[in-house]
């Protein structure tokens, strides 16, 4: 039995040979057995095959005794927040984000919406699915369950309805799920929606959904240009990311955004914890000391900054890769909440999302993220670590390694699943020593590299 779907935090796979209805079945057996789970949340997105394995995987749950609720097409946070809110055992939204169209997977969650990944409980999963199964001695029962208005109700208390004003905005879902949510928003909202990309469809006519690539931008930005829009918001297909736009058409990096979003919400909460990534820092420190907040750094990926935010009550979680996390969302990360705050500050302030940013730009200039295939990562970070470390003010090592001096400052960190290094440098107002300082160090990996 090929299990090669199973990663270190979800599922995904290809259709049908990686993933199909009758391992959809195991998976779901497998999940009760190891969980214990008796009440679980299912949900599945737009893509074609999703919603037979959400059948086949609702067959496997109640065959070994749990009760399903299936909360239907939608996106992975509205499977964190039917766990969390109706106090569920736990929750699996079948997806494949921003995979090609021909893949699937899974998300898995206990109780609190808390991921199941592979250090507590998803290695379990997949060992138990080969073996063989009996029945439970009594089946589960199927309940569709409704869950969209308890979201949006949920959705528009981060924000004060009385001071939103009229304002287009361009919305692009890829064909993904969020259009859904966005037509639900339309009624309660004062906002003009440019609709781009909008309907549902598992087909992905336009590509599949994934803003983090610069060709799939085009579309959105061009759109804010010609309607003379506000911002651009753009979603991944299950839209538990989202990308923003300027009203000039720039796409922003997700870097300043989350600096923008802890500095919105520390305002409201009067202070409180942040938990960002290593990958670049320092905006996001000014920030949130500037308004009483304390931020505290964590290794990268959602697992990690939920468990951290946890441990340190933190109202809010920010990683560069648009994965934005809220304390009253059961620490998970959500889509809609981020441009909904955006839209708040820009209503509230006055001032341009453009505005906003570039003040934040000019004090922290930073390369985003750039990778390189590398033959042996951990030895040209070793290599770049002993050269840099030397009159370093700081080296840590909380996600591969940051080494910061007065003026700038980079993190050297490999990636999990393939041979690629990945690179962020910044610095403080100088934009030619951040270009400097980016060029010299991807010359010195390519040499090291080359050097073997």
């Amino acid at each position: 039995m090929d299990l090669s779907c199973f990663k270190a935090y979800d599922l995904r796979g290809r259709v049908p040979d990686q993933l199909n209805p009758e391992l959809a079945e195991r998976i779901g057996r497998a999940y009760v057995e190891v969980t214990g789970a008796k009440r679980v949340i299912v949900g599945y997105d737009i893509r074609l095959s999703s919603r037979e394995i959400a059948d086949a995987l609702c067959s496997g749950l109640m065959a070994a005794g749990a009760d399903v609720f299936d909360i239907g097409l939608c996106g992975t946070e509205l499977v964190y927040f039917a766990t969390s809110h109706y106090k569920m055992d736990g929750g699996i939204m079948v997806t494949a984000s921003h995979n090609p169209r021909d893949h699937n997977g899974m998300k898995m969650v206990g109780p609190d919406s808390r991921p199941i990944s592979s250090d507590n409980g998803l290695n379990d999963i997949r060992d138990r699915v080969p073996e063989p199964f009996g029945d439970a001695p009594e089946q589960g029962r199927y309940e569709p369950l409704e869950v969209v208005t308890a979201y949006i109700d949920h959705l528009l208390g981060y924000i004060a309805a009385g001071s939103l004003k009229p304002k287009t905005i361009v919305v692009n879902a890829g064909n993904g799920g969020a259009g859904l949510i966005v037509d639900e928003l339309e009624q309660p909202l004062p906002f003009d929606f440019v609709k781009v990309h909008h309907q549902a469809d598992g087909h992905f006519p336009n590509g599949v959904p994934n803003p983090i690539l610069e060709e799939n931008r085009a579309a959105t930005a061009d759109a804010v240009v010609e309607y003379g829009a506000a911002m651009g918001i753009a979603w991944d297909g299950d839209y538990d990311r989202c990308f923003f736009f300027d009203e000039n058409g720039r796409f922003i990096e997700g870097y300043y955004i989350v600096g923008l979003l802890a500095d919105q919400f520390l305002r409201k909460t009067g202070g409180g914890k942040v938990i960002h990534d290593p990958r670049l820092t320092w905006n996001t420190i000014d920030l949130v000391n500037a308004v009483g907040g304390e931020a505290i750094e964590s290794k990268t990926g959602h697992a990690f900054i939920k468990q951290r935010m946890r441990d340190e009550d933190a109202v809010y979680g920010g990683e560069m890769s648009a994965h934005h996390y809220f304390r009253d969302f059961a620490y998970c990360d959500s889509g809609m909440i981020p441009w909904l705050l955006v839209a708040e500050r820009l209503c509230q302030s006055g001032q341009t999302l453009s505005s906003l940013i570039d003040a934040r730009i000019e004090a922290y200039p930073a390369s985003g993220e750039i990778n390189r295939t590398i033959d042996d990562p951990p030895k040209v970070i070793a290599a770049i670590e002993a050269k840099y470390s030397p009159g370093a003010k700081s080296v840590s090592h909380v996600d591969g390694a940051s080494i910061e001096f007065d003026d700038w400052r980079f993190n050297l960190r490999m990636s999990n699943t393939e041979p690629v290094v990945r690179l962020n440098v910044e610095s403080r107002g100088d934009i030619a020593l951040m270009k400097e300082k980016t060029a010299e160090l991807l010359a010195e990996m390519q040499r090291l590299n080359e050097e073997g």
